[in-house]
């Protein structure tokens, strides 16, 4: 009876020696999304980006298992992913965190980032301001000052637009985007003749539609959040009988999304954007990740897939740069600087606000084969984010 209760004792210090070596093989991302209410299809395209570059890149690096833990924010609710984030590194022991569609939840999460010293890396929330909450988070997605900078610019030096209307979501994104395209459009001698913010939740567009065509600008500069917004907001141009080719609409990336397009049919001819991806992109990398991308998702990938993509990209990169290591401050320093050819072109993470840098494209909406697609009919390379580039060093 003692020999067979030794013999236990030493399977189960086995088992247990066993366990402890395959968790400290294992690194685990812990993934703060919004998988349901109003943003969820952003969260599942994000999250379908990323099962993308798993399935094309495998799911060990450095000699270690990834293991993903996901959680679901249900929406915009800063209090929430802060509890979840805090979940993930005290109860899941999580060693990376990512994800974070929305601004407000990123820069709930960041606060725990930095003080658990855990590499984060921010797959969409594209206010400016998130990567300066945490020194140890990083982003692979786009800051809408980046775009809408560029794009005030080329409205007023290349595309003749003397005077817009201006019309945004009223939340930190809208804020940016208003702030940056105004900014740099002032500046190139353009003149913003009035403007009017979104509520975030559901909104109506069809009066402030109404309100902007009665003024009859030459052009209205857009912004609202991406999911089933885009779609919303078209209808109501179309509904409002706002014709793009007699007052350009000028907008994000989100304005002229796949489905946005398809709810607007014709009535998005004309609409130009500007924007750091487009899944009709002809480069072979793009080729191949969009033809991935469907046979995991049965659709088209957009910017929210491509930003969970190259979010993880850099966690792999990272992990091999530390040979497996994942303490935030080798992680961070090993992203510092990373350069590599995404799938939307040349991109790298800037050394000093661990921002990415990347081409913005300006796009027309034109019927090709049938169909309203975002033709490219203007690029601006290595586009670092303006308003950390003016920020004291």
């Amino acid at each position: 009876m003692r020999t067979s209760l030794v013999g236990l004792m030493s399977a189960t210090a086995l088992l247990a020696g066993a366990a402890s070596a395959n968790a400290q093989d294992t690194i685990k991302i812990g993934l703060v999304m919004t998988l349901s209410g109003q943003f969820a299809d952003a969260g599942i395209q994000m999250e379908n980006g990323i099962k993308t570059y798993m399935k094309q890149f495998g799911d060990t690096v450095a000699g270690r298992k990834i293991e993903i833990i996901r959680k679901d924010s249900g929406g915009m609710a800063p209090d929430v992913a802060k509890r979840l984030t805090q979940e993930l590194v005290v109860r899941d022991k999580v060693d990376i965190i990512a994800g974070f569609v929305l601004t407000p939840n990123a820069l709930a999460a960041g606060d725990v980032s930095a003080e658990a010293k855990k590499f984060m890396v921010v797959m969409n929330a594209a206010t400016s301001i998130v990567t300066t909450k945490s020194p140890y988070m990083a982003r692979t997605s786009v800051t809408l000052p980046q775009v809408a900078e560029t794009f005030g610019k080329w409205a007023a030096t290349k595309a003749g637009v003397k005077k817009t209307y201006s019309m945004v979501t009223d939340y930190g994104p809208g804020h940016d985007f208003e702030a940056g395209f105004v900014r740099a459009f002032k500046e190139a001698g353009g003149e913003v003749i009035g403007s009017v913010r979104f509520p975030v939740a559901n909104p109506d567009f069809s009066a402030f539609i109404q309100r902007a065509k009665d003024i009859n600008p030459e052009s209205i500069m857009i912004f609202v959040p991406g999911g089933a917004q885009p779609a919303a907001l078209g209808k109501a141009l179309a509904e409002r009988g706002v014709d793009p080719n007699k007052t350009k609409i000028l907008g994000s990336g989100e304005t002229t999304a796949e489905q946005a397009l398809k709810s607007m049919g014709d009535a998005s001819l004309g609409i130009i954007t500007a924007w750091h991806y487009d899944y009709t992109d002809k480069n072979p990398k793009n080729v191949e990740f969009v033809k991935v991308f469907n046979e995991i998702a049965k659709r088209n990938p957009d910017f929210f897939s491509i930003g969970g993509y190259d979010g993880m990209h850099l966690i792999y990169e990272t992990l091999k740069k530390t040979g497996g290591k994942t303490d935030g401050d080798s992680l961070i320093a090993a992203a510092k600087g990373m350069k590599w050819d995404s799938p939307r072109g040349p991109m790298s993470i800037d050394p000093d606000t661990r921002d990415v840098v990347q081409t913005i494209y300006i796009r027309k909406v034109e019927k090709v084969g049938g169909e309203p697609i975002n033709v490219v009919i203007d690029k601006v390379e290595n586009v670092k984010d303006p308003v950390k580039a003016r920020m004291p060093k």
